[in-house]
C-alpha cells in the first residue's frame, strides 16, 4: 500500500481535479463531514475559509491512500485506513472530504481534512508527514493481509532505499506533457556520463531537446520540451546534491536564464522547427506539382491545372475560351436592360424635383 500527501492550498483546484470525470473511469464522493456544504468544491472552500483567523497558508492536507494491485479494499477496510491515518496525522475529528477514483481496475482513494483546529484557531503541524504515511502503510498491510511496499522511511532492516517515486505533481506533468520522468532521467544520466565538464553536459543536454536553468529554490533545474520542469539532481541516476553542486561549480549561474525565460527559448524553439517542418511539407507539395522544365510555382501550376480543366468544360458545353454560353449572355443582356430602365428613372426625378421615384415592384406613385 502506498500513501502520499501533503499541506496545500488552491480548494477551488483541487477540487476540479477530484471531481475529474475524464481521467477516471469512475469518481465517487464517498464522504463530506463537518461543513455546512455537501458538495465537494463547496466544502473544501468552506474549509479553506476556517483559516481566515490564523496565519496558515496551506489550510486543507490532501493525502491518497492506493492498495497495491490486485489488492482492493472493503467499505470497512477503507474506513479503518482513513480513520488511522487521521490519528497518525493528529486531524482526529477535523472536517473532511473523501473521494474514490477507480482507474484500469486500481482504486485511489484522496482525502482532504482540514488542518485548522477551530477550537484552538491555529493549524495542526504537518512535520514528518512521509514517515507517518509509511507507519500507516506497513499497519494496515498486516491488518489486511496486503502485500508488503518497501517505503524509503520506515521499517528498512538495513534495505537498500528505493527509488523515489514520483510525486502527484509529476505524475500531473507527465500526463499532461507526455514526457516520463524515466525517459528523462535516461536521458539526462547518459548525457552526464559522456560528459567531461559542466559547459560539454549543458551543451548535451540542448543537444536532446533540454534547457538548463536556474531553479527558484534549487540551484539548478531541467525544462523539457513541452515546458515540463525537472529536478536536475533527481533526474540524473546515482547523484547526489552536493556532487552535483561541485560539478556545476564552473558555470556562470549568470549565464543560465531563469525557469521564465528558458521556457520562452523552448516555446521559440518549437515554432522554429515547426516553422521548419511546414517548409519542408511546403517542398515536398510543391515537388508534386512539377510538371517540367516551364514550372514556376506550385500556385502557377494549380492554375495551369484549372484551366485546362475549364477549358475541357467550355468545350463539352459548345463554347470556347474567352466567350460566353447562350444562357450566360441571355442573363447579361437583361441585367444590362433593366440597369439602363433604372438610370432613365432616375435622370427624370432629377429633371422634375416634383417627382417621386417609382420604386421597385411600383410601390411608391407620383403624386396627382
Amino acid at each position: 500500500m502506498i500513501i502520499k500527501g501533503k499541506s496545500r492550498a488552491g480548494p477551488r483546484q483541487l477540487a476540479a481535479h477530484l471531481g475529474n470525470a475524464e481521467k477516471n473511469e469512475r469518481v465517487s464522493l464517498i464522504q463530506v463531514r463537518g461543513t455546512v456544504a455537501q458538495d465537494l468544491r463547496g466544502a473544501l472552500i468552506e474549509m479553506d475559509a476556517y483559516a481566515a483567523g490564523t496565519r496558515c497558508e496551506r489550510s486543507l492536507y490532501h493525502a491518497a491512500i492506493s492498495p497495491e494491485p490486485p489488492h482492493r479494499l472493503t467499505d470497512d477496510q477503507r474506513s479503518e485506513a482513513i480513520d488511522a491515518l487521521e490519528a497518525k496525522l493528529g486531524l482526529n475529528g477535523h472536517a473532511r472530504v473523501v473521494v474514490m477514483h477507480e482507474k484500469l481496475g486500481r482504486q485511489h482513494i484522496h482525502v482532504v481534512w482540514s488542518r485548522i483546529d477551530i477550537e484552538k484557531m491555529r493549524a495542526v503541524s504537518d512535520s514528518h508527514n512521509y514517515r507517518k504515511h509509511e507507519e500507516v502503510a506497513r499497519d494496515l498491510e498486516r491488518r489486511f493481509g496486503h502485500d508488503r511496499v518497501q517505503g524509503a522511511h520506515h521499517e528498512r532492516d538495513g534495505v537498500e532505499r528505493p527509488d523515489r517515486t514520483p510525486s502527484r505533481a509529476e505524475l500531473q506533468q507527465q500526463e499532461r506533457t507526455g514526457i516520463t520522468g524515466k525517459r528523462v532521467q535516461e536521458e539526462v544520466t547518459a548525457a552526464f556520463r559522456a560528459s567531461d565538464g559542466p559547459e560539454s553536459f549543458r551543451a548535451a543536454l540542448q543537444e536532446r531537446g533540454y534547457m538548463l536553468a536556474r531553479g527558484d529554490r534549487r540551484d539548478y533545474v531541467l525544462i523539457d520540451g513541452k515546458g515540463g520542469i525537472h529536478s536536475l539532481a533527481r533526474r540524473i541516476d546515482g547523484m547526489k546534491a552536493v556532487a552535483l553542486r561541485e560539478f556545476m561549480a564552473g558555470i556562470d549561474p549568470e549565464s543560465v536564464p531563469n525557469i521564465d525565460q528558458g521556457r520562452e527559448i523552448i516555446a521559440e524553439r518549437e515554432r522554429r522547427e515547426q516553422e521548419s517542418r511546414a517548409s519542408r511539407d511546403e517542398a515536398r507539395i510543391e515537388a508534386a506539382y512539377s510538371r517540367g522544365e516551364d514550372y514556376v510555382s506550385q500556385t502557377r501550376a494549380a492554375l495551369r491545372e484549372h484551366q485546362q480543366r475549364q477549358r475541357v468544360a467550355d468545350k463539352v458545353s459548345g463554347s470556347s475560351i474567352g466567350y460566353v454560353t447562350d444562357a450566360r449572355q441571355r442573363r447579361l443582356d437583361r441585367l444590362t436592360a433593366a440597369s439602363e430602365s433604372n438610370e432613365r428613372d432616375r435622370k427624370r426625378t432629377e429633371d422634375d424635383p416634383g417627382r417621386q421615384s417609382e420604386g421597385t415592384g411600383g410601390h411608391h406613385r407620383r403624386d396627382r
